[in-house]
């Protein structure tokens, strides 16, 4: 703020950057930098590649008629500006996302995250869309109400070369039957948003949603709480999320609750099992089993998208970081991102949790806390979120199943998640009864 405090960008606003002079006009259009007071829409032309400036009833408006094969608000995006394979060599020129949000530029002082390799990436003072984590198209950050995002840009994929077929990428052939819990596939890894962001397909491989539908009716199944695949007839969640009133059904492999994704596997429940107690102050004991239905003996199928996490085999050490994710819609909310979502929580000791001014006397040992004592985007939970899992030795574990909290990015007041190391006798007991 003070960096801009004695800029004047006429029709614009001040901006910061990361880069010197630590600040630039970010003019509205047709104006233009450095000090966004162009008089007039069209003089000069902010069309480019031999576009006609049209202008419009107001001095500041314009409509920019291009040539025949370009396309964009000023004709900058030309025939050739298409992206090959997952677009990680993309240098074009757009710089809007699919939703037609208009990309931040990449030295914005609201993205927290530097480490790009600027000349490899094609990262700079600028804000066209680039791939520079391995993501599966060229994209980039926005804003959006107020909160930072990323998403997928409006790039079109280049033609094939006669004689060549590209093939969409797919779910993958099925692998051999869960013979190993919790490594998920390798990726390149960037922390795109911070506190709920964006997951790569395949980063959350034992990620569920569980959805449901009234009984006896076919309307469409609907996002109601996360779960965590543990086998491949086998699906954690939290008690709560289950009633008599309602049809499940789990989804996995996904990342997009409003796409059809080839690597989506949706099946049926053939039974659940809630260990559950509740209190007008807490939900104990919050965990429930889901066995799912078999399709000529076969639940799940497993693929880089569709993975178990491991059962926990003793207790973490408090302070160690672990992961959360989920979707940010439910049945009760209907903003938030229906693309699925991670987030980095610490997991804080009992006695911590237990302190008059935290949770006091309503945990009890069913009950672990994770998150940040000072509050914060990574405190806002809700059913929406699913399984804590945690990192040991390169192999996933399960340790929490989100259950309650008091708000949402309050100071002191943590998540608040099923304690899965309690209830492993009885989850086995389950799964090998039936």
């Amino acid at each position: 703020e003070k960096v801009c405090k004695n800029v004047k960008c006429g029709r614009g606003e001040c901006v910061r950057i990361m880069t010197e002079p630590f600040y630039e006009c970010k003019c509205k259009a047709p104006y233009r930098p450095p000090s966004c007071r162009t008089p007039s829409a069209c003089a000069p032309s902010p069309c480019l590649n031999g576009g006609t400036c049209v202008k419009g009833r107001l001095r500041s408006q314009f409509t920019c008629v291009c040539p025949e094969n370009y396309s964009g608000k000023f004709c900058q995006i030309g025939p050739d500006d298409c992206y090959e394979g997952d677009g990680e060599s993309y240098r074009g020129f757009v710089s809007e996302t699919v939703d037609g949000l208009e990309c931040l530029p990449w030295n914005s002082h609201l993205i927290p995250y530097t480490d790009f390799e600027e000349e490899e990436d094609g990262i700079g003072p600028h804000n066209y869309c680039r791939n520079p984590d391995g993501e599966s198209q060229p994209w980039c950050f926005i804003r959006n109400e107020g909160e930072l995002q990323w998403d997928d840009c409006n790039v079109a994929r280049c033609p094939e070369p006669a004689g060549e077929n590209y093939t969409e990428p797919t779910s993958d052939a099925p692998l051999k039957d869960f013979s190993v819990c919790g490594i998920p596939q390798p990726s390149r890894a960037l922390g795109k948003i911070f506190g709920g962001r964006k997951a790569k397909p395949g980063a959350h491989p034992w990620q569920a949603s569980l959805q449901i539908r009234s009984k006896g009716t076919t309307d469409p199944f609907r996002h109601n709480c996360g779960g965590i695949l543990i086998d491949s007839c086998w699906v954690l969640t939290a008690a709560h999320c289950i009633d008599n009133e309602n049809e499940i059904q789990e989804s996995l492999g996904g990342v997009d609750l409003k796409k059809d994704e080839a690597a989506d596997q949706s099946m049926g429940v053939e039974q659940y099992f809630v260990h559950y107690t509740e209190t007008d102050e807490a939900l104990y004991n919050d965990i429930a089993l889901l066995k799912l239905k078999a399709v000529d003996g076969v639940c799940t199928k497993e693929t880089r998208f569709v993975k178990t996490a491991c059962l926990p085999e003793d207790t973490l050490p408090d302070g160690m970081e672990c992961s959360i994710s989920g979707y940010g819609t439910t049945e009760h909310s209907e903003k938030g991102s229906t693309q699925l979502l991670d987030a980095k929580v610490l997991l804080i000791s009992q006695e911590r949790c237990m302190a008059p001014h935290v949770y006091g006397e309503f945990l009890d040992e069913s009950m672990l806390c994770a998150g940040y004592m000072q509050g914060g985007v990574d405190s806002c939970l809700g059913d929406f979120w699913g399984p804590l899992v945690c990192n040991r030795n390169e192999t996933y574990y399960v340790y929490g199943v989100v259950s309650w909290g008091d708000g949402c990015g309050k100071k002191n007041k943590p998540g608040i998640y099923a304690r899965v190391t309690l209830f492993l006798d009885w989850i086995k007991e389950k799964m090998h009864s039936t």
